[in-house]
């Protein structure tokens, strides 16, 4: 090809270009100046304020806060947490790289009526736009985990896109396009962090269970303190079959022997320590557990799949059922010779301090608040744990036994995918200066890494022995003193629980 053909070739691709250029900004005018033009019933007291209110993010921080909060699940809070990350993303790609690649001039405010512009108008370049990006991500990040949330989401989100040219400070495809990529962030973070739907659930092997349609021969066991009063009325209503015993935490042990012995299947309702005691209970009955969540974190339930009450319902009435396995460890709970079992997680170290002092604190401070206590003092402590591990004396921060391997979500360990696998998830924070950052370089490391500051194996068998007397012992949320020496395994297959086979 001669150089005369290639330069005429070029010179007729820029001349389509400006062509397509052309058309477009001529289309981006005429819409611009239609909506300009029209009046639109209503819309003058709302979208300038919607506007406003989206600058910075606020309006979704804020939309993210109620979700979590009026939600009160664990969905709620992943799609505030999903959508607020997307929004993130979206600002961040606009800002450095949208904004400084395409400068183009924002409109001229001639054609729009004065009540509709804004008071302080934007001082960045007007492709693409920022407001519409983040509503977009945001309301896609919250429906990729909650279709309901993004349902509602979705018509402020669309609202806020709108203003921005009713107000007269984008171009229509400025507020499309920026749209467009804050979808784009969404499913992006998507593809690096997992979805709780896009997650297989835990694994065969599956186990035979009775079917239980209306609850007929179910017996739910309630712990008044740990269990939700809206969760108990709703099993009632799903189950009118079911018998429903309502207790108080030192009528527990009683009342599950009970129901274990007259009912089928046995029901528990509370969090993951009432969880514990129904599940060891049932497995040394041979006795089916269903499930329901009703407490604060709810991780074994989460793990199986189970989010709601009417996953549970729906397990039952299919009698859909998975065996799995129990942790334990031995001797048990103050050096009985009865072993403990832990379903979630065993620990050493600074955990269980800091479950005992969040325990203390939060009925006078609040649970969150306990937390952020309970995780300041123990992070003060200059005098790590010392143990043989395996034969190994070392000093530690944290000891952490895991019932099942748990897959990282994003940076950090998040949720089992298979709860029947037999081995046990070991990490060790190993002592030294500043636990703090120990801690988070741990947590940022990986659920299989070996470092300076941080071990993880699989293992079937843990030995630990050398303990100091009193030291604290956490499992499933409980603590209690350890023994000097204690056997840490498993039991296979040991537990049957209802699990729906299809997770919505």
């Amino acid at each position: 090809m001669s150089d005369a053909h290639a330069q005429a070739q070029a010179q007729g691709m820029s001349q389509v270009r400006a062509r397509v250029t052309a058309l477009l900004g001529a289309w981006d005018r005429q819409v611009h100046h239609a909506i300009a033009a029209r009046h639109w019933p209503l819309a003058e007291p709302v979208l300038p304020r919607l506007s406003r209110s989206a600058n910075h993010g606020l309006l979704w921080l804020g939309t993210a806060a109620g979700i979590a909060a009026l939600g009160r699940d664990a969905r709620s809070r992943r799609a505030a947490v999903r959508g607020v990350a997307s929004l993130a993303l979206a600002s961040a790609a606009i800002n450095t790289i949208g904004k400084r690649s395409v400068r183009r001039a924002r409109p001229l405010l001639d054609a729009v009526p004065v009540i509709r512009q804004l008071k302080r108008q934007p001082f960045t370049t007007s492709f693409p736009s920022g407001h519409a990006a983040s509503a977009a991500a945001f309301a896609t990040g919250v429906a990729l985990e909650s279709k309901g949330w993004g349902a509602v989401v979705a018509p402020v989100a669309a609202s806020v896109a709108f203003s921005r040219v009713y107000t007269g400070v984008h171009y229509p495809s400025d507020v499309l396009v920026g749209a467009a990529l804050g979808v784009g962030a969404a499913f992006a973070l998507r593809g690096a962090v997992p979805t709780r739907s896009q997650l297989p659930p835990p694994g065969p092997p599956h186990a035979d269970a009775p079917a239980l349609r209306n609850g007929e021969g179910l017996v739910v066991v309630v712990n008044r303190q740990a269990g939700s009063a809206d969760s108990a009325r709703l099993v009632h209503e799903l189950l009118p079959l079911a018998e429903m015993v309502e207790c108080a935490p030192d009528e527990l042990a009683a009342e599950l022997e009970k129901a274990a012995g007259r009912g089928r299947v046995l029901g528990i309702l509370g969090g993951d320590g009432t969880v514990n005691r129904a599940a060891t209970l049932a497995a040394a009955r041979g006795v089916p557990l269903a499930v329901f969540p009703g407490g604060t974190l709810n991780h074994f339930a989460y793990d199986l799949g189970i989010e709601t009450v009417q996953d549970t319902c729906r397990a039952l009435a299919g009698g859909e059922a998975v065996r799995v396995d129990l942790g334990r460890f031995t001797p048990g709970p103050g050096g009985g010779a009865e072993p403990g079992h832990f379903l979630n997680t065993f620990s050493l170290g600074v955990y269980p301090e800091l479950v005992r002092i969040r325990e203390r604190w939060s009925p006078r401070i609040g649970g969150w608040s306990a937390g952020v206590l309970a995780a300041a003092r123990v992070l003060r402590g200059e005098h790590p744990l010392e143990a043989e591990v395996q034969g190994r004396r070392r000093p530690m921060w944290m000891l952490f036994a895991g019932n099942g391997i748990y897959q990282p979500v994003g940076p950090t360990p998040g949720n089992r995918q298979y709860l029947a696998d037999g081995l046990l998830d070991v990490r060790v924070v190993h002592g030294g200066r500043w636990p703090g950052l120990r801690l988070l370089a741990a947590a940022l490391a990986g659920p299989l890494s070996r470092s300076p500051v941080h071990a993880a194996q699989k293992l079937h068998q843990l030995r630990i022995s050398g303990l100091a007397p009193g030291t604290p012992l956490a499992y499933d949320g409980e603590v209690t003193a350890a023994p000097e020496e204690l056997v840490v395994d498993k039991q296979v297959e040991a537990l049957t629980v209802y699990r729906p086979q299809a997770l919505l």
